[in-house]
């Protein structure tokens, strides 16, 4: 839907659309007087349940715009209006907060801290340029939204000639494991020409698992997930390589 007065072009567009656990995108939109800017694509997550949920959108490579504005409000208090703590991209905190994502973007972070459970929030991201700008309006629960970084340190060693013992460690950013544990995923298939076959840890087994295989070179990668299975599993952790010789 576009309208134009005078020199002035304003242009919203309404998406419905949810994807699994990212948030709910409500309304984009545009103001300009010259060429139209790029809108802000906006995905959050929760990396560690309940306190750090971070909003992320990748930086125009050829036209950035001169700064952000980013809001979030509860979404049945939409009077009471917080301002984000924004990182840019290249500063030593998006650094570290970029560390987990496979992007090669240039990300800039909106980092809420202590949001409430079970509420239902909505974030505003504007976007400034020269004569213009250009928004992005999404709605999520903290619940939708949560997806731990990968676990890390997995390691892959021989228990005898037919079994594999599989360790790993908690993911460190995910803060409050004695309160929200974590439950876990691995994923093994051979190297070569195999197929993936996954196994399910329960809440109450520990970071280890052993694991009968034929002789051959295996693939092996571990990914983490809140244990009442809010929001998704991690992304999965790099993969680790260790052959089974054959035996005569």
């Amino acid at each position: 839907m576009a309208a134009i007065a005078g020199r002035v072009c304003v242009t919203v567009v309404l998406l419905v659309c949810v994807l699994g656990g990212q948030a709910l995108d409500l309304l984009m939109g545009t103001t300009t007087s010259g060429n139209s800017p790029s809108t802000p694509t906006v995905r959050c997550r929760c990396a560690s349940y309940p306190n750090v949920t971070l909003c992320s959108w990748p930086e125009p490579p050829h036209h950035p715009p001169t700064h952000y504005v980013a809001t979030y409000s509860e979404r049945h208090r939409q009077s009471v209006t917080k301002h984000c703590h924004l990182v840019q991209p290249g500063s030593s905190s998006s650094d570290v907060i970029s560390a987990s994502s496979s992007s090669s973007d240039r990300l800039w972070h909106c980092h809420m801290p202590s949001l409430k459970l079970l509420t239902d929030y909505i974030i505003n991201v504007t976007a400034v340029y020269s004569g213009s700008s250009s928004f992005h309006l999404s709605s999520f629960m903290l619940e939708d939204i949560v997806k731990p970084d990968p676990p890390v340190d997995v390691t892959v060693s021989p228990r005898d000639s037919k079994r594999l013992l599989v360790q790993w460690s908690p993911p460190p950013t995910w803060s409050h494991l004695d309160i929200f544990p974590l439950k876990y995923q691995i994923k093994y298939q051979r190297e070569s020409r195999g197929i993936p076959r996954s196994y399910n840890l329960g809440p109450i087994e520990s970071n280890w698992v052993v694991l009968k295989l034929k002789p051959g070179a295996y693939l092996f990668q571990v990914c983490a997930k809140e244990l009442l299975n809010l929001g998704e599993c991690s992304d999965w952790s790099s993969p680790v390589k260790i052959a089974i010789p054959r035996t005569r």
